[in-house]
């Protein structure tokens, strides 16, 4: 086989196997391959070829590699690997997943008292923990009742309510 043929045939090999990590995850084993596949074929032609048919090809795969890299950025998250990466982290780092946020969601529809005023922000007392809470824009007292009405990234919102009867404290654990 002619040398410059040779050459031709490794850089085009060293982009084939390049894209080809897209589909066989090899974790970067096949760009490694690939781009010394392409400067061996690069170092070929100028070897065999004109120092202008080297540089063109230097010039090339200076240009193209890059482009090539950003096209294989962009289709990297449609690829086997990148599929498995992004739905794992969106499943697990969502507000709605963080153990603060499940832990006072088991405050909605409980009632609690102020233990500082709220204006709009400040602290209540629920089950005997103090949480704190914002309001939805008003002013609470010091000592008045608040219901928490809802749970948004880790802040309690709540209220003003009335005075809960007994029967809305059973089953509540006050520890």
């Amino acid at each position: 086989m002619d040398p410059l043929t040779l050459a031709y045939v490794l850089i085009a090999a060293g982009a084939v196997l390049v894209l080809a990590e897209l589909f066989i995850p090899t974790g970067f084993v096949l760009v490694g391959i690939g781009v010394c596949l392409a400067l061996v074929g690069v170092g070929l032609v100028f070897v065999h070829s004109s120092m202008e048919n080297g540089v063109m090809a230097l010039l090339s795969l200076c240009v193209g590699g890059p482009l090539l890299g950003g096209f294989l950025f962009y289709l990297w998250p449609y690829s086997p690997m990148g599929r498995k990466l992004i739905k794992a982290s969106q499943e697990e780092n969502t507000v709605a997943n963080m153990a603060g946020n499940v832990e006072l969601e088991a405050l909605r529809g409980k009632t609690g008292k102020t233990v500082s005023p709220l204006r709009p922000s400040g602290v209540a007392e629920f089950n005997g923990r103090r949480i704190d809470v914002i309001t939805e824009g008003m002013m609470i007292e010091l000592g008045e009742w608040v219901k928490c009405v809802e749970v948004r990234a880790n802040k309690v919102v709540v209220r003003p309510a009335d005075r809960p009867k007994l029967g809305e404290f059973e089953g509540t654990d006050f520890s």
